[in-house]
């Protein structure tokens, strides 16, 4: 039997952020591209082509990486899940054609072949049962793994990747294989979780979402983007521009957290003495934070503590700026 988000009864938000914080929640990540890499040139040309320290990795790694345009403008973030014979690209379904051409474009002589895996899908499991919940139903080896690594488990890879900002493991898959885990996790008392809980999470960690807290125009280093970045590894398409901004502090906009005095929409914008600052990009309303989001701010907005108004159609909302992830 497959088993089908859809027809799961929501449950209340309180009730899936208490799971992913207190007990063990999972989704099935229907938005997620699997691309499988090979060819002897996978790991020099995708070192040249991505943020991350390809060359570095090691087999059994799980590395976030970013693609940047020259001038370090964010194309799509991805995890490449490193084999001894292949790398896994794991992204966006939606920024997979526009990572794909960006790819492409500069793929001419090298021994690279790329092959799109349709029926592969990803399964997200957390919150610290997850492991036990894991386990219970015969996917092994979870305690075991280091965070960024990943290892075989039966048919599946399981991954321990603080994609949303909190600890958590990811399995990939074909999709009914993911599907009948999802079951067997329901049935052993895990709870199915929205999308709409999991940016909970990942807004109180101060994790931007491509695409969402980020434009076509947005540097990496202005979304916080840093642990997709290496800082240390040789030339990569968009070096310059971190460079530049790392070493002479040339960043003249950076994400913030906000936290609001009522629930605001995204897109509201944020005011500081008459001008407009920034504009809100993601908005949750966390059952221990109370309304909160994040922005990306002019350099004017940057110190925590600052006042700001939150303004929209509907009128004006007191905002204060946060440093980010909320809890430190």
């Amino acid at each position: 039997m497959s088993f089908d988000q859809a027809e799961i009864a929501p449950l209340s938000p309180t009730a899936e952020y208490a799971a992913l914080r207190q007990g063990a929640g999972f989704r099935l990540l229907g938005d997620r591209m699997i691309v499988r890499v090979t060819g002897d040139d996978r790991i020099a040309f995708f070192h040249g082509m991505c943020s991350a320290d390809v060359k570095g990795a090691k087999a059994g790694d799980v590395v976030p990486a970013l693609f940047l345009t020259e001038h370090a403008h964010l194309i799509g973030d991805l995890f490449i899940w490193v084999e001894a014979d292949a790398l896994t690209l794991e992204t966006d379904a939606s920024a997979w054609p526009r990572e794909k051409e960006h790819l492409e474009k500069l793929l001419v002589a090298d021994d690279v072949e790329m092959e799109e895996l349709d029926a592969q899908g990803v399964l997200h499991v957390e919150g610290p049962r997850a492991a036990d919940m894991l386990s219970a139903v015969g996917v092994t080896g979870a305690d075991a793994l280091k965070p960024w690594r990943c290892s075989k488990s039966g048919n599946t890879v399981l991954g321990r990747i603080a994609r949303f900002g909190a600890d958590g493991f990811s399995l990939l898959g074909a999709r009914v294989v993911l599907e009948e885990v999802a079951n067997k996790l329901a049935r052993g008392g895990a709870l199915p979780v929205s999308t709409a809980a999991l940016d909970i999470i990942r807004v109180e960690h101060g994790i931007a979402q491509a695409g969402v807290d980020t434009g076509e125009k947005t540097i990496a280093l202005e979304a916080r983007l840093q642990r997709s970045i290496s800082f240390s590894k040789g030339c990569y398409l968009g070096q310059e521009t971190i460079e530049r901004a790392t070493s002479r502090g040339g960043l003249k906009k950076k994400m913030f957290g906000l936290r609001f005095d009522a629930p605001v929409p995204a897109g509201t914008e944020l005011i500081l003495d008459g001008k407009e600052v920034g504009r809100v990009s993601s908005a949750v309303m966390s059952p221990r934070l109370g309304a909160i989001g994040l922005a990306i701010l002019h350099h004017s907005a940057w110190t925590p503590g600052t006042a700001l108004l939150a303004r929209d159609a509907k009128g004006d909302v007191k905002a204060v700026v946060m440093e980010l992830p909320f809890d430190k």
